[in-house]
């Protein structure tokens, strides 16, 4: 059975993912911004956003209720609902939907969290093939550095604190990301990964997406994708507007 159902639509889905503190985020919305500037109908999906889960997402991180099957069911139900009823029909409209995490960060994380893979992938089955992926490749050292450099501390579930992997925080982060690299790693040539050197600077890295964007979509950008014309909305938010 294929991994993915294919995208027979007008519109395409680029996707960014990574370990946290990669800097795919700040690609990604550097990408989207450039896109935008070329008049291309543009909408954004961001990972565990859905208005269905969120608040339960939040309660639960908060009181540190969640096992690692029941983490991978609430964010397989965040997902299929921002597929339902945002990625697919932003798609079918001709946006180009760029997406800040995809299934692939399920298929990461929760197999470090000691899930079954074939298990997770089945959960995701039926989530429509990106057209781009980008793998941002990085250090831990050096996303360890980035996190801390914008914030206190690291987060619980980020550190996979719940998995008893050790007692100090940055130690069991670094245990746990070194768990999720080694998923992607594994994974990259499977599912075709067009992978970032994130240790280079914003401006090449984001040259580089520019240029693979430009070369795999090609003449799709010009003959299918949606362009807006002056006075359109641009697609941002988690809920589809009008595009």
């Amino acid at each position: 059975m294929p991994l993915f159902v294919p995208n027979r639509f007008r519109g395409k889905l680029i996707v960014v993912e990574g370990i946290d503190g990669s800097g795919k985020s700040t690609q990604l919305s550097l990408l989207s911004h450039w896109l935008r500037s070329q008049s291309y109908a543009v909408a954004f999906s961001e990972w565990n956003s859905s208005p269905l889960v969120r608040q339960t997402t939040r309660r639960g991180k908060k009181k540190e209720m969640f096992t690692p099957t029941t983490f991978s069911l609430i964010h397989a139900t965040d997902f299929a609902d921002r597929m339902e009823s945002y990625i697919l029909p932003m798609v079918k409209a001709g946006a180009i939907v760029c997406a800040d995490r995809y299934a692939y960060t399920a298929f990461a994380r929760d197999v470090a969290r000691g899930v079954s893979r074939r298990w997770v992938r089945n959960l995701y089955r039926f989530a429509i093939r990106p057209n781009i992926a980008f793998y941002f490749r990085v250090p831990l050292d050096v996303a360890l550095g980035r996190i801390l450099g914008g914030r206190d501390a690291l987060k619980y579930y980020e550190a996979g604190m719940d998995l008893g992997l050790a007692r100090d925080v940055e130690e069991s982060f670094r245990i746990f990301q070194g768990r999720i690299i080694d998923e992607y790693e594994a994974m990259a040539h499977e599912m075709g990964f067009h992978i970032i050197d994130a240790r280079l600077s914003i401006e090449d890295q984001q040259r580089r997406m520019r240029e693979i964007v430009t070369n795999v979509l090609g003449d799709s950008l010009k003959n299918e994708v949606r362009r807006l014309a002056g006075g359109e909305i641009h697609a941002q938010a988690a809920t589809a507007p009008v595009l």
